[in-house]
């Protein structure tokens, strides 16, 4: 399983790549996209997936 951006509800503040501890949180053009083959969602190394826990708007990273 991995997690997705909610494109409607990020404001692209950015606060989420630079949280991610599988580099798997990028910019294409100009959207936040996650790599759904990089990202585990934090599973072994954090208790809950660091995106969501960053992120200043609800229900923006979410389960794919």
């Amino acid at each position: 399983m991995s997690y997705k951006i909610v494109v409607e509800n990020c404001t692209a503040c950015g606060a989420c790549e630079f949280e991610c501890p599988n580099s798997a949180i990028s910019m294409k053009g100009d959207e936040f996209i996650i790599n759904a083959d990089k990202c585990t969602e934090c599973e072994g190394q954090f208790d809950s997936p660091q995106c969501a826990d960053v992120c200043p708007m609800p229900d923006t990273c979410i389960p794919a």
